[in-house]
């Protein structure tokens, strides 16, 4: 299961976050605050700094508005989630298909 485990503001609608797999990196959330009806006070860049990490963990806001791990790792990644995990075990077969060759 993703988890964000950390996040910083960087300004504007950017936030880095780092997450439970040990990647990271940062993104750009404007599109994002701007389609959602929910999300319309985080118009104000103001209001979208005041993020803070909720229960499950990942991005929240007092307005109720969150987003979920796993579409934040896709948008810092540009893999959906699982993706690394699943190269890792094809690369572990391979190497024991090749090791028993």
């Amino acid at each position: 299961m993703i988890t964000v485990q950390e996040a910083r503001y960087c300004g504007g609608f950017r936030v880095w976050l780092g997450f439970n797999t040990g990647e990271s990196g940062e993104t750009d959330l404007e599109e994002v605050i701007q389609h959602y009806p929910a999300a319309e006070t985080l118009a104000d860049p103001e209001q979208f700094s005041q993020f803070y990490l909720d229960e499950w963990p990942t991005l929240a806001w007092a307005c109720g508005f969150d987003l979920s791990p796993e579409s934040l790792y896709e948008r810092v990644t540009g893999c959906p989630p699982g993706w690394s995990q699943r190269i890792a075990s094809q690369t572990k077969l391979t190497a024991l298909s090749s090791t028993q060759s």
